[in-house]
């Protein structure tokens, strides 16, 4: 990978990092989402340290008949099916997307070419894995014929929308805003309110954790300063809590203290509310304000961040995919530790690293088109604005 110095990433480094640990995160926290972290100890004999088997064991096809997925093991799950469907439209396109991109090119991607889907341990359609909240896009869009734009207005809101956004980050790295008025304008087709938010902050601390000499106190400064209504309070809450540890252990309670307040489903993950998941501006996701509360406790070391997350437990894959999609572009491939990158690759049969250089490559070229069109323009205001210098 080319570097800028000895010791920072460059650009095909942290894209490799930032979606080999989105990966990661998502196969080391599918195994115990929707758990308390006082269940996952008791389950595990103290906190997950790296890849665990599934919940229920040999069980797994049946203990829970609405999601027989073999969760554990090193197995990806949907946040990763996404992301790589998402990285997928961005070869085709060779430019930023927008909500009708996903109606062109994401949900025919997921509605009519088998893939390997690790967790169904066979070949299948990929929305034949997908949660109900993504499963939408194809209702809506595919069999609805709703406007793109608006199409996700309606769904349950959640962070469906956001988990897989890292792609958009990338593509814009270093450029926070633009990610986020990108990622604003695709999560459209799939989700509403504090849902839709969270694709445009997410997408913006990746593209934030890109730039030379980020940190993760810079990351969080950027979302506060992107982030709108509950979202932003959210944010501002835990990293207020998170800020005054060094360690996720102590802070689990705190956390979840913090972000309590603005989070729909209430103290049962598996027994959500009667106003869960319900449009709000006053509310906002959980996973992506907790994944930048343990950014700022384990100091954007990925180990230490990642861990974090999956053992706060709730909806953790979503969580570690965002935690670790942020750590893995601030500190490129070499922070993704590779006794869990190469057996993760390995259980999902997944070239980790294929859609990592292709979104490489995806990324310059958008860089070049949007140097030609920012110099077209500027050619243009220059020949308007004339007569002001004369």
């Amino acid at each position: 990978m080319t570097l800028i110095s000895p010791t920072v990433p460059g650009l095909d480094d942290r894209i490799t990092g930032s979606l080999i640990g989105a990966a990661v995160g998502d196969a080391l926290g599918g195994p115990v989402e929707g758990y308390s972290p006082e269940q996952i100890a008791e389950r595990h004999g103290g906190r997950i340290r790296g890849i665990v088997g599934p919940w229920h064991g040999e069980d797994w096809r049946t203990a829970r008949p609405l999601a027989p997925y073999h969760k554990g093991d090193g197995h990806v799950t949907d946040d990763t099916l996404m992301t790589h469907a998402l990285i997928r439209v961005y070869a085709r396109v060779r430019d930023h997307l927008d909500a009708h991109a996903v109606a062109d090119h994401l949900v025919p991607d997921l509605i009519t070419t088998p893939r390997w889907i690790p967790e169904l341990e066979a070949e299948a359609l990929p929305v034949q894995r997908l949660f109900l909240a993504e499963k939408w896009l194809v209702t809506r869009i595919h069999y609805g014929h709703h406007d793109p734009r608006e199409a996700g207005s309606g769904n349950i809101v959640n962070c469906g929308a956001a988990m897989y956004m890292a792609p958009v980050g990338l593509v814009n790295a270093a450029d926070p805003r633009a990610a986020y008025a990108e990622a604003l304008d695709i999560a459209g087709a799939h989700q509403s309110s504090y849902g839709r938010e969270a694709a445009g902050v997410f997408a913006a601390a990746v593209a934030a954790a890109c730039a030379p000499g980020a940190t993760p106190a810079a990351v969080i400064d950027t979302a506060l300063g992107l982030a709108k209504d509950g979202t932003r309070a959210a944010i501002e809450a835990v990293a207020g809590v998170a800020v005054r540890h060094t360690d996720f252990e102590p802070a689990l309670a705190p956390l979840r203290a913090a972000i309590a307040p603005f989070d729909t489903v209430g103290p049962e993950y598996r027994a959500p509310s009667l106003a869960a998941r319900r449009p709000s501006r006053v509310h906002s996701v959980e996973e992506l304000p907790i994944a930048l509360g343990m950014l700022l406790i384990g100091g954007g070391d990925y180990r230490r961040t990642v861990l974090g997350a999956v053992n706060y437990g709730r909806d953790c894959d979503s969580t570690a995919t965002m935690a670790g999609a942020i750590a893995g572009a601030l500190g490129g491939e070499a922070s993704v530790p590779r006794e869990w990158a190469k057996p993760v690759a390995e259980a999902s049969r997944l070239d980790l690293h294929a859609p990592a250089r292709e979104l490489a490559s995806v990324t310059r070229e958008v860089f070049a088109r949007d140097r030609a069109r920012r110099r077209a323009h500027e050619d243009a205001l220059a020949l308007l604005t004339a007569d002001d210098a004369r």
